[in-house]
């Protein structure tokens, strides 16, 4: 069986998907792809402001030798990479960082969940490669993005190929992993696409008691690989739900709209989507979009092919 809802690629954006730009402008590059450096990334990301690329007339994939890290006492930090960049993990490391309640990167509120800034944005590029094994500060996950606090918005992005722990009960997110957002306001993502990505949980994003607005994108190849689902069973590592969307947490909302997710896989529960509301005051809205081949190798809500659901009602399908 599959779910399939005619998928429509053009909708209206919600007003809230991108913050205001940051007065400060930073160029990272002279012109060539060599003056590209993961240094000048860092270095500009530290910073904050509004981050452009100047690596050539041609795609350029800069090396990460360092994960970017946000400060927060920025307010915005836009990084726009024009089409034409992709930030490489390489396979070794986490890509982006920003953590409000990270002393490290500066306390700046003892209210540090629920910050209002920094406000990050990623658009018009890529991550690939990104590796958060080994990362356990805050649960883990998050190979390719990790926030905590401020908000997040995601813009005509790519992720390939991210990964974080191969098992574990609640750590996710090979692409993206939230948590705490201001106000409880939504993570928005808009014209993005979803790759080849492997975690225990959620092997494109996840979260816990966050909030989704997710428009006009693609999730395909996504995998989660854990096994034994959370709580573990006995003898088993935990893990394994969510193949493209791990949701987790009280009440939240995730709406879904014009996008597409298939060929994703669990080893437990979702094959597409796993969502839990403990509260069961949660809601997931799946509107003018396209669920197809998402096998759930153990569980899933009846159906709902590809959907493990637990929450207020059902799923609110439409169109």
């Amino acid at each position: 069986m599959r779910l399939l809802l005619p998928a429509v690629l053009l909708v209206p954006l919600v007003s809230t998907a991108l913050p205001a730009q940051a007065a400060a402008v930073r160029v990272v590059g002279e012109g060539t792809p060599a003056s590209c450096t993961s240094q000048a990334v860092v270095s500009a990301v530290a910073r904050g402001g509004t981050i452009r690329f100047d690596c050539g007339p041609r795609p350029v994939t800069i090396k990460m030798t360092a994960t970017a890290k946000v400060r927060n006492t920025s307010s915005d930090v836009v990084i726009d990479g024009g089409g034409k960049v992709t930030l490489s993990g390489m396979g070794k490391r986490r890509i982006l960082y920003m953590n409000t309640c990270d002393r490290a990167q500066v306390w700046t509120t003892s209210h540090c969940q629920d910050q209002a800034t920094p406000r990050l944005t990623v658009r018009n590029i890529g991550f690939a490669d990104g590796n958060s094994i080994g990362q356990v500060a805050e649960g883990g996950g998050g190979g390719a993005i990790f926030v905590r606090g401020g908000r997040l918005s995601v813009l005509n992005a790519t992720f390939t190929r991210n990964r974080c722990e191969a098992s574990g009960p609640d750590l996710g997110g090979a692409a993206i992993r939230v948590l705490d957002q201001y106000r409880d306001l939504p993570v928005t993502v808009v014209r993005s696409r979803f790759t080849n990505g492997t975690c225990a949980n959620g092997g494109a994003l996840s979260s816990i008691g966050v909030s989704w607005v997710i428009q006009n994108s693609v999730f395909t190849g996504n995998r989660a690989t854990g096994s034994g689902a959370n709580p573990a069973r006995s003898g088993k590592p935990g893990g394994g739900s969510g193949g493209a969307l791990y949701m987790d947490g009280n009440h939240f909302t995730v709406r879904i709209t014009g996008s597409t997710i298939q060929n994703n896989r669990a080893n437990e529960g979702g094959g597409a989507i796993f969502f839990v509301s403990n509260d069961n005051s949660g809601t997931l809205h799946l509107t003018r979009s396209k669920l197809r081949n998402n096998p759930s190798l153990g569980f899933e809500t009846a159906g709902f092919p590809g959907i493990f659901f637990k929450g207020r009602g059902k799923p609110q399908v439409k169109n």
